[in-house]
C-alpha cells in the first residue's frame, strides 16, 4: 500500500498535479476545512462545519477508494471535489461516484473545476474503474453545464424519491 503525507491511498500513488503555474491539485489536509466550510456556506447560505469535519474524517485520504482532493493557490484553497469508489449497488459494478464539487466563484471558468474533475478520475481510474458518476438536481444549470463540458450524459440509472416527512 502507498501512503502520501501521511494519507493512506490504497492501490494508487496520486503525486500533486500542477495547474499552469499557480495551482496544484493535493489531498485535502484538515486545516483545508474551514475554507471548505465557508467556501460552501458562500454558496448554500448555511455554515455547516460540523458536517464537512464529518466529511473530512471519511474521506481525507484515509481509506482505499474514497478522495478528498482541493485546488491550492499558493497555500489558500480555491477550490475542492469529493468522491469515492462504490461498487454492486443495485447490480453496478465498481464505478466512481463524485458528490462534491465547488470553486471560487471568483475564479470559476478558469479551469480549476476540470482540473479536480480529471484529478479524480485519474484516481478512479488508478483504483481500476471504468465508470464515473455524479447526481446534478434538474435545475442547477451551472453545475450540470459544467459535467456536461467533461463528457458526463445519463445514464441507464435512474434517481428515485419519495418524502417520508408526512
Amino acid at each position: 500500500m502507498l501512503s502520501m503525507n501521511g494519507y493512506h491511498l490504497g492501490i494508487m500513488s496520486l503525486t500533486d498535479h500542477k495547474i499552469g503555474q499557480d495551482f496544484i491539485i493535493r489531498i485535502a489536509k484538515a486545516d483545508d476545512v474551514p475554507a471548505v466550510v465557508a467556501m460552501d456556506e458562500a454558496v448554500t447560505g448555511l455554515a455547516k462545519p460540523d458536517y464537512w469535519q464529518d466529511i473530512f474524517d471519511r474521506y481525507g485520504g484515509r481509506r482505499r477508494g474514497r478522495y478528498f482532493l482541493v485546488a491550492d493557490h499558493e497555500g489558500t484553497m480555491v477550490g475542492f471535489i469529493i468522491g469515492e469508489v462504490r461498487a454492486w449497488e443495485f447490480g453496478s459494478p465498481p464505478c466512481g461516484w463524485v458528490f462534491t464539487l465547488s470553486v471560487d466563484d471568483k475564479l470559476r471558468l478558469g479551469g480549476i473545476g476540470t482540473a479536480l474533475f480529471q484529478a479524480v478520475c485519474d484516481a478512479f481510474r488508478k483504483y481500476g474503474v471504468t465508470k464515473v458518476r455524479t447526481t446534478v438536481a434538474r435545475d442547477n444549470d451551472l453545475v450540470m453545464s459544467f459535467f456536461r463540458s467533461q463528457g458526463m450524459m445519463a445514464s441507464s440509472f435512474l434517481q428515485l424519491e419519495i418524502d417520508v416527512a408526512s
